[in-house]
């Protein structure tokens, strides 16, 4: 419908390299008429947590080769895969997935971590049946999470491993991972990974429908999502294609005032009236002492409200910006 009008996708070929669209399958779920439908929006399955252990072998066949028939890959998560790696049959859990048509695992360090020689052997292992793997960063336990260099740690060596995307842990999307205990996205840390590695290194496990929203406001179309429950995916591809705005979903997750003391309300509204704006802008409009500017944006970034980029006339310094409503 309306087909000459409606904008493409800038990848739009599956397997698709930028714009990934990872579903979570909690089986059961979908039937073959619903894949069918999902199709052309979907890249990537991954069947939930532990359940391929609870179901007879010749449904999880059957449900692979539907997904195959339309064009979507199949994983395994990282549940699965930790827990043949601390049972010691890990080689034997790679054989039985490659027999069943598994084009994915998803390898994480959440229980214990890995050194590098057994990383280097689990790809080997892989590999070895023709399969691929994504290496998932973080922890499912909002009480012990990574700090922003072992993130940046993990994310360099897994690249270095031959990951090209990284999965980063999200668990329910509450209090985890780039997530606060709301559920928003922290972005300072997301600042601090995108400084360092392109967007598109990375898939973003957003099991809620505002942190898709925020994603993909943020980086567009390309920004590759992981975690979407088949109930989502129409809300995703929309919002990746541009049709409507947020609004039209009923979703609002947008503070317009600034939590916090007179110092953050003031600075907020400067760098909503001025952005892009740099400290040494604000510290001459506002005359309040760097400690405190800085310490205001600290606050506002916590809050959602405001992003830190590097500057487009230096990249040695850092801009401000507001998250706007309309992006949301």
């Amino acid at each position: 419908m309306l087909e000459d009008i409606i904008k493409d996708r800038i990848d739009s070929k599956k397997p698709r390299e930028e714009g990934l669209t990872y579903m979570i399958d909690r089986l059961p779920s979908i039937d073959s008429e619903g894949i069918e439908t999902l199709s052309p929006i979907v890249d990537l399955v991954k069947i939930y947590g532990a359940n391929p252990l609870l179901i007879p072998d010749i449904i999880l066949e059957k449900k692979i080769g539907i997904y195959h028939e339309y064009g979507i890959q199949v994983s395994l998560g990282s549940t699965m895969s930790e827990y043949a790696i601390v049972e010691n049959v890990f080689e034997r859990f790679v054989n039985e997935a490659a027999k069943m048509g598994i084009d994915v695992i998803e390898i994480s360090e959440n229980n214990r971590d890995l050194s590098l020689d057994e990383k280097e052997k689990i790809v080997k292992t892989i590999e070895s049946k023709d399969m691929r793997y994504l290496w998932k960063i973080g922890r499912k336990d909002p009480r012990h999470q990574l700090t922003v260099e072992q993130v940046l740690a993990r994310t360099e060596q897994s690249i270095k491993l031959g990951s090209n995307k990284v999965v980063l842990e999200a668990n329910e999307g509450i209090g985890v991972g780039i997530y606060d205990e709301r559920g928003a996205v922290k972005w300072h840390l997301m600042g601090a990974l995108t400084s360092k590695f392109p967007p598109r290194a990375f898939i973003f496990e957003a099991p809620l429908e505002s942190q898709q929203s925020a994603l993909i406001a943020e980086f567009g179309q390309r920004v590759n999502l992981a975690e979407v429950r088949p109930d989502l995916l129409m809300s995703v591809e929309t919002q990746r294609r541009g049709l409507m705005s947020k609004a039209a979903y009923g979703v609002s997750y947008f503070r317009k005032d600034p939590e916090g003391g007179p110092a953050s309300k003031f600075i907020y509204y400067i760098i909503k009236t001025k952005y892009p704006v740099e400290q040494s802008e604000l510290i001459r409009i506002s005359h309040l002492p760097r400690r405190t500017i800085q310490n205001a944006i600290e606050d506002l970034k916590e809050q959602g409200l405001v992003l830190e980029k590097n500057s487009l006339d230096d990249t040695r310094r850092k801009a401000y910006y507001p998250v706007l409503s309309e992006w949301l």
